[in-house]
Parts: C-alpha cells; sequence; structure tokens
C-alpha cells in the first residue's frame, strides 16, 4: 500500500494512494494516522487536487555514509570497518515539488539519490530476526551534501544538514522486498546515478540493529541507507529526480536561497 501524507484546504492528511497514471491516482483519507492498524475513510480525493507534503515528519533521520563500496571508493574513501551514521535535522525534510534552496556557504552541492526506511512503532535494541516487525515502509529520499564544506570541515552536520537537504517522498510504501530495488538519479532528465540496492554493504537488518544498539526509534523516524556511486553537481535551476523501483520518483528542483 501507498501511503501518502498531503494538505488539501488548509488541512494535512494521510491517505492511501490508489489508482496508476498521473491522471488517473486518487487519495483514500485514512483516519488517524496511519502507523498500526487504521481505517480507510472512503473519501476519495484526485492526486491532482491536493499538495504532497513530505509523508512523514521524522523526529530524527539517521543517516548512513558509504553504504556502497563504489560510492566510497569514487571520493577517495574505503568501506568503514563499522556503518558511518550521522544525523540530518527535522528541518532538513522537504517533500516532493518543494524546492532544495542552494547554501550560501558552499560552491559544490551534490545529489546522492538513497532508499529511506520509515519505522513503524518505537524500538530500542532490535534483534536481527525483528527487524521487518518495525518497519513501516520505504520511501525516496535525496541527501543533499554540500560537498565542499564535508571536506573542510570534516564533521558533517552542516554540509548535510542544513534546510531543504533531505527531500523525501512521493510517498511510502508499506508492501515491498528491499533486498534488491533499482535505485537512479536524474538531473534534467540526464541519468546520474544507476544502482541496485543488493550492492549495499550492509543490509538495513544490519543498520536497524546498529542504530538501535545506540538509540530509541520513534514512528515516523527515517534511515537513510546510502546511495550508489554517480553523485554529482546540483546547480540553481536544475530539476533532481530519484526513482526507486517498487516506489516512484521524488523531483525536485534547485533553487538560489533568498
Amino acid at each position: 500500500m501507498r501511503i501518502a501524507r498531503f494538505s488539501i484546504d488548509g488541512n494535512v492528511a494521510f491517505g492511501a494512494v490508489e489508482g496508476e497514471g498521473p491522471d488517473g491516482l486518487v487519495l483514500d483519507i485514512i483516519k488517524g494516522i496511519p502507523y498500526g492498524d487504521f481505517e480507510l475513510s472512503g473519501t476519495k480525493v484526485p492526486l491532482t487536487k491536493v499538495r504532497l507534503l513530505p509523508p512523514v515528519l521524522p523526529n530524527k533521520v539517521v543517516a548512513i555514509g558509504r553504504n556502497y563500496a563504489e560510492h566510497a571508493k569514487e571520493l577517495g574513501n574505503e568501506v568503514p570497518e563499522v556503518p558511518v551514521a550521522f544525523f540530518k535535522p527535522t528541518t532538513s525534510v522537504i517533500g516532493p515539488g518543494d524546492t532544495i534552496e542552494y547554501p550560501s556557504f558552499s560552491n559544490e552541492l551534490h545529489h546522492e539519490a538513497e532508499l529511506a526506511v520509515v519505522i513503524g512503532r518505537m524500538c530500542r535494541e532490535v534483534p536481527r530476526e525483528r527487524v521487518k516487525d518495525v518497519i513501516f515502509g520505504y520511501t525516496c529520499a535525496n541527501d543533499v551534501t554540500a560537498r565542499d564544506v564535508q571536506q573542510r570541515e570534516k564533521q558533517w552536520a552542516r554540509a548535510k544538514g542544513f534546510d531543504t537537504s533531505c527531500p523525501l517522498g512521493p510517498w511510502v510504501e508499506t508492501e515491498l522486498d528491499p533486498t534488491d530495488l533499482t535505485i537512479q538519479a536524474t538531473v534534467n532528465g540526464e541519468q546520474r546515478q544507476l544502482g541496485r540496492t543488493a550492492d549495499m554493504v550492509r543490509s538495513i537488518e544490519d543498520l536497524v540493529v546498529h542504530i538501535t544498539e545506540a538509540m530509541t526509534l520513534l514512528p515516523g523516524d527515517v534511515i537513510l541507507t546510502g546511495t550508489p556511486a554517480g553523485v554529482g553537481p546540483l546547480n540553481v535551476g536544475d530539476e533532481v529526480a530519484v526513482t526507486i523501483e517498487g516506489i516512484g520518483t521524488l523531483t525536485n528542483r534547485v533553487i538560489k536561497r533568498g
């Protein structure tokens, strides 16, 4: 099931996405929030009549660096012995169609297409055999990075945590096998990244176990699982799209930070 978060007439709600094709999609409004058991209201609105929002509002985004060997190699890095985790703040999160603001303190902005894991229940110290039980679903993400700042400061908080640096969407797919999906990024229609989730160094199970050894994850929290090779520059005016097999496409445009 595809679960979207949207606004219409000043109201925000969740809905189940039904139908196919850009003009054939409708949202069946969900009663309440979608974590756990929920009911569909039967009230349906065309997707063209709403504004899609980030599919979740996470308490935290936990991102993993260098989880694809070829990406680590292209930036001159080794695959780390243990997963490299960092945070992106909630203020970095934007939705499909929202604009990425080119930060004034950077001259080298990069796209990073990633599979995002959305957590469905509060969890801590999750054993490997229970990982699937705590996952709500999956969505597309773009870990937008100020590469020059990352290299210069050696600490990733500003380089990867600036406002608008974490596009998510267009919705959460709750019924998906994430182990071998095509993941790609295009800029102005030109393919930049093309990989498969099967090439992750560490699996989603590995990452959930590793993260929850240290911290509690809450419903709506997001784990970014790393990016395949092919990262590259974004310029003001560019349209960047992340497409993941079985989920959909997340599209954003880059503007000058005003």
